[in-house]
Parts: C-alpha cells; structure tokens; sequence
C-alpha cells in the first residue's frame, strides 16, 4: 500500500468512526419505520432494481446498466403490484440518480415508497405524519425534535399549504406570473423552501397541472395536479400523489417529457409499455416517496447527508 493510500485509509476511518452515532440512529429508525408500516398491515415487498425502462422525468437522469437501466425509484414496478391486488405496500430500497451530488443530494440514495389502494393525497398526508411522529417518538424525540438550531413541532396539526398561497406569501411574483416566466423553479428554492417546515412541519400541495408528473389531476379544477411534497426544517423530504390511472393521458405526458429532454440533449429511454397497460387494473391509490437519508438528517441534526451515510461516493 502506498502512503498516498495509507493516508487515504486512514482518513476515511477517522470520519467514518465519527459518523457511528448517526449510523446507529440511521438503523434504528429504518427499523421503527418497518414496524410502523407492519402494524398498519402492510406488506414489504422487494423489485428489480435494474430495470428496461424508467419513467422519462425531464429533471432525473437514470444510470444506464447494460441493456437496461438502475432505478431511480421503484414507482412504476410498485403501482404494477398494485394491478395486480397488493393493496397496501412498501419498500426500503436503494434508488440510482446520475450527477445528483451536494449536501442533500447523493448519486445513490435510498427511498422509502408505499401505496395504499382506496385512499387519495389527503389521506396519505394523514398517513405520512402519523408515520414520522410514530418514528419520532420510538427514537425518543417525543413531539419535538432540534434541526438546523430550529424546534420542530411534531405535535398535529401540521400545516398544510397550498402552492398557490405560499407563491403569495414569500415570492415576488405569483404562482402564474413565475410559471408563465419559466422561474418557478428558482423561486421554489429562493424565496419558498427556506420558510417551510418550522416551526412545524408543512405539506406543500396542489401543484401546476404541468408539473404533475404522474398525478392525478384535481377534478374540479385541472390547472392543479394531486400532488404534495413534505418540508421539515426547510428540507424537501417526501413527493407524492394521488395516482393517475388514464394510461392514455399518460402516455401523452411521458411522450411530452421524452420531447423536453430531447430537446436540452439529454438520453432519451423506451417506453414503459408493460406499466402503461398495468394502469387500466389500477384501483384508486396515493403513493409517496421519502428520502431516507435526509430523513436521518434532520432526526440526527445534521448538515449534510455525507454525515448518515457509511460512504460517501468520494469515499469509494
């Protein structure tokens, strides 16, 4: 071994033995987090992690792994076991993003997704809060927990928040104005996310019919998709929808999204055909994914998620 290696080596122990309190927290909560979904009479269920075809999302890239591609997240072979009858599942699992790196962000990260049948994405709120302050409490936070020298307030309710209204209260412009000038984006991440999730935690829903993805449209009003994403101390925790069963109109979109990503030069992948005809044996059904590694974040008051993970892709 070489001293440049020697010194590499060692490093990586020092900051690993470091991280051991957290890595213990990180356990047990995944741990409590299976009890949780157990006892609500859920079934865990495991699905191929290389996979022929991702959902075509203009903003995430998949790895591509010989003839196919590594997941970046386990939604489209879920919602087929859910055509299929499993109507409450969940899984732990580790998902693939190509260049998502920063303090919040890793090339492999690790999702917890679940769907429940009969139940849309109000109800799955309910479920979500139910399920953290449960973890919570198991872990010894009570109903209060320190992140990022903030109290949060686990205690219910929580807040709920539509897009709408937190465009009027924190940015410069409207919902409407900033969509029609492409700066929604910037100003979800400026102006918006810093307010939310304390005191207490915030769902943040109804979302521009555009950015959907694979949400169900509100039925009285299609300018909104059945979407809400969870912020706990400014930290973008979990995305979920009440699920679109129109195989046609979802076609339409991926076939949309193929377009934008053709158009910014990004790969462009086959269609997932067996989950589109899957779609018309989907019953009603609200489905959620929740970062796992920032969820340990903001339980064990960290920075960034190098500091919950046992290694980092530098560190390899």
């Amino acid at each position: 071994m070489s001293p440049g290696s020697r010194n590499s080596a060692l490093g990586y122990i020092r900051r690993v033995a470091n991280r051991k309190s957290a890595l213990q927290l990180r356990a047990r909560m995944i741990q409590a987090i299976r009890r949780y979904f157990i006892k609500q009479g859920y079934l865990e269920v495991e699905t191929p992690a290389l996979i022929p075809a991702p959902a075509p999302e203009l903003n995430i890239d998949a790895v591509e792994a010989g003839e196919g591609y590594l997941q970046t997240s386990p939604e489209i072979c879920m919602k087929r076991l859910l055509s299929a009858g499993y109507d409450q599942i969940f899984q732990i699992c580790r998902c693939f993003r190509q260049a998502e790196r920063g303090h919040q962000h890793l090339p492999e990260l690790t999702l917890l997704e679940w769907y429940h049948a009969q139940m849309e994405y109000r109800g799955l709120m309910d479920e979500c809060e139910s399920m953290i302050r449960y973890v919570a409490r198991v872990l010894g936070f009570h109903d209060t927990l320190e992140y990022g020298g903030k109290t949060i307030d686990l205690s219910e309710p929580w807040q709920r928040l539509s897009v709408s209204e937190a465009f009027e209260i924190y940015a410069p412009l409207g919902l409407r104005e900033s969509m029609d000038k492409g700066c929604f984006d910037a100003l979800m991440v400026e102006a918006i996310e810093p307010h939310l999730g304390s005191p207490a935690p915030t769902f943040l829903y109804d979302y521009p019919a555009s950015l959907g993805a694979l949400a169900r449209l509100k039925p009285g009003d299609k300018r909104f998709a059945e979407r809400f994403e969870l912020y706990i101390g400014g930290v973008e925790l979990a995305n979920a929808f009440s699920e679109l069963r129109d195989a046609g109109e979802q076609r339409q979109r991926f076939e949309e999204e193929i377009e934008r990503r053709k158009a910014l030069g990004k790969g462009v992948y086959p269609m997932p055909e067996l989950f589109l005809e899957a779609l018309e044996y989907m019953p009603d059904a609200a489905g959620i994914a929740l970062g796992i590694d920032r969820l340990a974040m903001i339980f064990g008051d960290k920075a960034s998620v190098d500091d919950v993970v046992a290694f980092t892709p530098e560190e390899l």
